[in-house]
């Protein structure tokens, strides 16, 4: 029996909906929660948990810690100035470190580091815990669209000579690319300038 025109592209519409069906929500499952898996927390200490910071841009080096003493502030800038820290400024920081999430994590050979402004980076921030632990974070450029920003975390090549590189926020870019002025607590008069430490090439940070 020969099936009307319309009846067979029904048919069609149903198998090919049925096949979209199985390859999507079945087939593709898997893939769809590794993606998912891969936007995790950065960082999994608390803002509790970090006694200093070192922030170290093209422009200066900046050192953090935080005020056991208590008083007005909760971060003093310990160098290249001494003067209470804009917590306000650091605060921002400070959570994105901890709250952060990377969107997903490329593995690349570490020759290609460059590609991704990683041997030159723009930011280096060295956090030290009050637990002795110590983490670091670098930021790379942004990719070609702007929406992230390539970044490491504790670097440290796999056997097989590849790293992990994360996309990151570019909040973190406008968390770090500041004046030393907007670091200081505004309307300090307090500031004792010191000599400003000898830059080492960001590429070298351990």
């Amino acid at each position: 029996m020969k099936l009307p025109r319309t009846t067979l592209i029904l048919i069609l519409l149903a198998l090919g909906l049925g096949t979209f069906v199985y390859f999507y929500e079945i087939k593709g499952a898997p893939q769809r929660e590794q993606v998912k898996e891969n936007k995790q927390q950065i960082f999994s200490f608390a803002a509790d948990d970090v006694q200093s910071l070192t922030v170290k841009t093209e422009n200066v080096t900046l050192n953090l810690e935080r005020n056991n003493n208590g008083g007005d502030t909760k971060w003093l800038i310990k160098s290249p100035t001494v003067s209470p820290a804009n917590d306000p400024i650091v605060s921002y920081l400070m959570d994105l470190l901890v709250k952060g999430k990377s969107d997903r994590t490329l593995l690349i050979p570490a020759n290609q580091l460059a590609g991704f402004g990683l041997d030159q980076p723009q930011a280096t921030i060295n956090i030290n815990l009050k637990n002795q632990k110590n983490h670091q974070f670098i930021l790379g450029k942004a990719d070609f669209n702007r929406r992230f920003l390539y970044a490491q975390v504790d670097p440290t090549p796999k056997p097989d000579g590849n790293i992990n590189v994360l996309l990151v926020s570019t909040d973190f870019e406008n968390a770090v690319k500041r004046e030393l002025s907007e670091w200081k607590q505004s309307g300090d008069d307090s500031i004792k300038d010191l000599p400003s430490p000898v830059q080492s090439n960001p590429a070298n940070t351990k």
